[in-house]
C-alpha cells in the first residue's frame, strides 16, 4: 500500500495543478431512515465526484435494532422519550440489507453511467465497502464492530488525504472508532503524534445530534477534529420543507417535477426512491405512512400530492464534496450546496449553522436560518434530474454541466471604492449556450458590493463600497446556467480582498 501510494503521488507531481487534486475520501454512516434511502440514491448518482471508502450501518435516536435478548432501553434524547416512551427493546429498525439491495439496482445502470463519467465505481466495489457498525442501541459504542474497526483503520492508514465522515444518523460508530484508537495507542510513546494525525485527517459532517456520543465523547476527547454541524439548514431539504422553503423553490420538490424528471421512467433504482403517495412501505418502520395516498392530503407538515418530495435531510452532508465551483470545501463559512457554517466561538474546529450563519431571504426580506441551503434547491434538483437521465440515456441525449471561468481570476485585490470588471466565460461539453447571473454573496464575505451584469457586453461590474476596510473580503458569485434540459448550473466565486 505504501509503495502504491508513493507511485501515485510521484505520478501526480508531474501533472498540471488541477490534475493533482485527488478525489476527496468519504465514509457514510447511516441509520437507514426513509430519508437516508432517498439520500443514498442521490448519493450513488454522485459517486463519480469522490472516493467512497465505507458505507456503514449505524444507529440513532430514531432507529436501533436491539440486542435480540429483550433488553430494554430508554433514550438519552428527550425528544425520543417524549415520542416513543421508555423501556423499548428496539425502535423502527430497517435492517442491514437495504444498501445492498439498492446497490444491486445501481449495478444495472452502472455501464450507462460510465458513458457520462468513467469515474463511477462499480456496484461490486461499493458492495465490498458495506459494513455493519454499532446498531444495537441508540448511542451504543461499547463494542468494536466491523464498521467501527473499518473507520479506525482508514483514519490510521498512510493515505495523507482527509476522510470526510458523514453522520446521517448518530455519531456512535464514528465515536467507537475513535475510542478504539484511543484505547490502542494512548499508552504508547507516539500517542501525541497519532492523535494529531487522526484529528487533522478526520472531518465530521453531522445532521443534528442524533445520539449523545458527540457531546459525551468526541467533543471532549477529540476537540481538534473539524466538525460541520447542521442543525437548522437541512430542514428545508427534510420532512417540513413545505413550511420552510420559499414558494419560488417549492415546484422543484413537488410531484409534478419529481415524478416525470426523477422517479418515473428512469429505471428500477429510481423506482425505489420514496415519495409521497407512491404505495411503498419500508420494512421495519411502522411510522412510514407517507406512501399511503389516503394519509397525506392533510398532515402536520402540510398537504401533499403523489410523488412529492418527502425528505433527503442527509444529502447536504455529501453535497459538501461535490465541486460545483463555489470553493467552500476548505472554508464552510463561504456557503454552498451543503449550507453555510460559521466558526464556533467555543471551538475553532467546530462550524455551526443557526442565527450567525443566516442569509437574507429575498422573498421575506428577513434573515433566514435555512436560506443558506434553500437558495440552491432549484439548481440541486435540476442537477439530480440530469443524473437520473444519465442512468438510461446516452451522452448525446443527456445534459452535462458547463465549466465556468472568469477571465480576471477568482482571487483579486482592490482598494475601497474601486470599480472592477469581471468577464465570465464557459465551456460546455454539449455545445449549449450559457446564461449568466452575477451577484454579491454578502453574508459569505464582509459586506455588500454593488454588482451589475451587462448582457450585451457580457461583463459584470463590481462597485466596492467606499467604507470597505483593509483585509475585508467581498464575495461575488458568477453563476452560469446552460441551455440544455435539465438546465445545469455551475459557478465561480470571486473573492476580492481590500488592500
Amino acid at each position: 500500500m505504501k509503495n502504491y501510494l508513493l507511485i501515485v503521488l510521484i505520478a501526480f507531481a508531474f501533472l498540471p495543478v488541477k490534475a493533482q487534486e485527488l478525489p476527496k475520501r468519504t465514509i457514510v454512516t447511516t441509520d437507514g431512515e426513509i430519508d437516508d434511502v432517498d439520500t443514498f440514491i442521490r448519493y450513488l448518482m454522485y459517486t463519480n465526484e469522490f472516493d467512497t471508502e465505507g458505507l456503514v450501518y449505524s444507529s440513532s435516536m430514531w432507529h436501533w435494532k436491539g440486542d435480540g435478548k429483550g433488553t430494554k432501553f430508554t433514550s438519552e434524547m428527550e425528544m425520543t422519550r417524549n415520542i416513543y416512551g421508555k423501556d423499548l427493546t428496539d425502535l423502527r429498525w430497517p435492517g442491514t440489507t437495504w444498501m445492498q439491495e439498492l446497490l444491486t439496482e445501481y449495478g444495472k445502470v452502472h455501464s450507462n453511467l460510465l458513458l457520462h463519467d468513467e469515474s463511477y465505481p462499480s456496484a461490486e466495489a461499493l458492495l465490498d465497502l458495506v459494513k455493519v457498525g454499532n446498531i444495537d442501541f441508540e448511542g451504543e459504542m461499547g463494542q468494536r464492530t466491523e464498521g467501527s474497526k473499518w473507520i479506525a483503520e482508514k483514519l490510521l492508514d498512510d493515505d495523507p488525504r482527509e476522510i470526510f465522515l458523514q453522520a446521517w444518523g448518530g455519531t456512535n460508530t464514528i465515536a467507537r472508532a475513535l475510542k478504539s484508537i484511543e484505547e490502542d495507542y494512548s499508552k504508547k510513546r507516539n500517542w501525541k503524534e497519532i492523535k494529531a494525525k487522526v484529528s487533522k485527517k478526520a472531518i465530521i459532517y453531522t445532521i443534528m445530534d442524533q445520539d449523545a456520543t458527540y457531546k459525551k465523547y468526541i467533543g471532549p476527547n477529540w476537540p481538534e477534529i473539524r466538525v460541520f454541524y447542521n442543525a437548522n439548514q437541512f430542514w428545508c431539504f427534510a420532512y417540513p420543507w413545505k413550511m420552510v422553503v420559499p414558494k419560488s423553490q417549492q415546484p422543484y420538490l413537488e410531484g409534478s417535477f419529481m415524478g416525470p424528471n426523477i422517479i418515473n421512467g428512469h429505471g428500477s433504482l429510481f423506482e425505489k426512491y420514496y415519495s409521497y403517495g407512491d404505495g411503498q412501505k419500508q420494512a421495519g418502520d411502522p411510522n412510514h405512512f407517507e406512501g399511503d395516498i389516503s394519509k397525506i392530503t392533510k398532515t402536520e407538515r402540510g398537504s401533499f400530492s403523489k410523488y412529492d418530495f418527502i425528505s433527503e435531510g442527509d444529502s447536504p452532508a455529501f453535497l459538501h464534496l461535490v465541486d460545483v465551483g463555489l470553493a467552500n470545501y476548505e472554508d464552510p463559512s463561504r456557503g454552498g450546496w451543503s449550507g453555510r457554517f460559521e466558526q464556533s466561538a467555543e471551538n475553532q474546529y467546530r462550524y455551526e449553522d443557526g442565527e450567525t450563519a443566516s442569509d437574507l431571504n429575498p422573498e421575506t426580506g428577513e434573515m433566514d436560518t435555512s436560506y443558506p441551503q434553500t437558495r440552491w434547491i432549484k439548481a440541486m434538483q435540476l442537477d439530480f434530474a440530469a443524473r437520473a437521465d444519465w442512468a438510461l440515456q446516452s451522452f448525446e441525449e443527456a445534459n452535462h454541466a458547463p465549466e465556468i471561468k472568469v477571465e480576471e481570476g477568482t482571487n483579486l485585490t482592490a482598494t475601497a471604492g474601486e470599480k472592477l470588471t469581471l468577464t465570465p466565460g464557459y465551456t460546455d461539453p454539449d455545445g449549449h449556450g450559457v446564461s449568466f447571473k452575477v451577484w454579491n454573496y454578502a453574508e459569505a464575505g464582509d459586506g455588500a458590493a454593488e454588482v451589475t451584469y451587462d448582457i450585451e457586453k457580457e461583463q459584470a461590474t463590481v462597485q466596492l463600497p467606499e467604507t470597505a476596510k483593509s483585509g475585508e473580503e467581498y464575495h461575488v458569485i458568477v453563476e452560469g446556467s446552460d441551455a440544455g434540459f435539465p438546465s445545469l448550473t455551475r459557478y465561480q466565486r470571486v473573492i476580492i480582498t481590500i488592500k
